[in-house]
């Protein structure tokens, strides 16, 4: 059912005063970030401590934590289970962050729950994203949820989320990024990353580092939680359209699976995915394997979009959130290596990323349209092509996402190939423009 347009104006209205006085971290950068958990705590204390009635999962990583999440989640979905997921950014619409079966939270429990508490939280001076945790929590709680698959927001240790108590943890990888906040080296990171690890619960860890791992081993023995390592335990043979997915012996598991995430960085999320699924069945039983259903149908259960997101086939054009080192020179690798006659990246990036590491792999024989989203992050669209001309790449400076995206669009053959990525704020005005459109 449709809000009323009362209802409406006044969601809008609160909106726009929570996105001003509330500042996004991705959005507007460390200066919104708040390091420690006594906000939250104070926070979910005036909502009635909804944390302590999840059963939660919760995922933290650099890169693929929000995959997991919604192959978790769907997975949980496929067994009939109630099920409550927390992620973040959010793309078009700040209700994706908070879902229950993949339906966003509805515009009039966002107004209940700040007109009921706002006025109590604002001697707080809480972050845009405290509030926006004690909302989904509230959210779950209210709900009664079966299972909440709740993603980090940054870090692990200090994020706002690690409240929780949950019955599984997990963590996909460890790349440098933020380095500003969680450490300048792979084990100041894990070490971060780490503080989800919770005393007696099972921790999965996607993949081996040998900068990480100890860490990782060394907290699970020192809060006697038993870790996996999914790599070790999973393989995934074929495309991923039709792969066939082995266990630790060789011995088939699947076959002729079609993951419709078609990044190949996916085959790591799939496996980190698959050892969650495994130890989810243990900690609570179910007699049927739904675990080929929960991959298949893990878009229309969960409403995942922006990885690897075929937007058209001809020409056929993707978007993609990856905006980090370790994101992006696995995406860059397989536009690379995809046959097409030209391929046209429209391209804009985040001021505060690794820009001598990431820039040296964009595909060298790409045209690229330059774009700005509308954030303060934003490295300006003339400086990146400045930055990009010096590398020898074919630029054109348009700065207005969509207007950039359009241009690129009306230059393309049929068999070219249209990526729009680089940044989540690069996809998700791309996106915001073809939903309102």
């Amino acid at each position: 059912m449709r809000p009323s347009r009362p209802s409406r104006i006044m969601y809008n209205s609160l909106l726009e005063e929570i996105f001003h006085a509330y500042p996004m971290y991705h959005k507007v950068g460390t200066s919104a970030y708040k390091e420690g958990l006594e906000n939250i705590e104070a926070l979910l204390q005036i909502v009635g401590n909804p944390e302590k009635k999840l059963k939660a999962i919760h995922i933290a990583g650099t890169n693929g934590k929000g995959s997991v999440a919604h192959l978790s989640a769907s997975y949980c979905q496929e067994r009939g289970l109630k099920t409550g997921l927390f992620t973040s950014p959010h793309l078009v619409d700040f209700r994706e962050r908070i879902r229950i079966n993949g339906e966003m939270i509805p515009e009039e429990m966002v107004l209940e729950f700040f007109q009921k508490f706002k006025p109590s939280f604002n001697k707080l001076e809480p972050s845009f994203f405290e509030m926006t945790t004690a909302l989904a929590f509230w959210y779950f709680a209210e709900q009664h949820v079966d299972v909440a698959v709740v993603e980090v927001g940054l870090g692990g240790r200090l994020d706002a989320t690690n409240v929780l108590s949950p019955i599984l943890s997990v963590i996909t990888n460890i790349t440098l990024e933020h380095t500003n906040l969680l450490g300048d080296t792979i084990a100041k990171i894990a070490f971060e990353k780490a503080g989800i690890i919770k005393k007696d619960t099972p921790v999965v860890v996607g993949e081996f580092h040998p900068e990480s791992y100890p860490v990782f081993t060394d907290i699970a023995n020192q809060k006697n939680a038993p870790l996996f390592l999914a790599e070790n335990n999973f393989t995934i043979e074929g495309p991923l359209s039709d792969c066939r997915i082995l266990d630790v012996e060789g011995q088939l598991l699947y076959e002729h699976v079609n993951m419709p995430l078609e990044g190949e960085y996916q085959r790591k999320n799939l496996v980190t995915f698959l050892q969650t699924a495994e130890l989810l069945q243990q900690i609570m039983p179910h007699d049927k394997d739904v675990t080929v259903r929960a991959i298949e149908r893990v878009a229309a259960n969960t409403g995942f979009c922006g990885r690897w997101q075929v937007l058209r086939r001809e020409p056929l054009t993707i978007c993609d959130v990856g905006h980090n080192l370790g994101g992006l020179s696995l995406t860059m690798k397989q536009l690379a290596d995809m046959p097409c006659r030209q391929l046209r990246m429209v391209f804009g990036m985040a001021a505060d990323k690794d820009l001598d590491h990431i820039l040296p792999l964009l595909p060298s024989k790409a045209k690229y349209y330059v774009c700005q989203a509308p954030t303060n992050r934003a490295i300006v669209a003339e400086e990146l092509t400045t930055r990009l001309t010096a590398l020898g790449l074919s630029c054109t400076t348009i700065p207005d996402v969509y207007e950039a995206f359009k241009k690129a669009n009306s230059d393309a053959a049929p068999d070219d190939l249209i990526f729009i990525g680089g940044s989540c704020f690069v996809v998700g005005e791309l996106l915001t423009h073809i939903h309102n459109s």
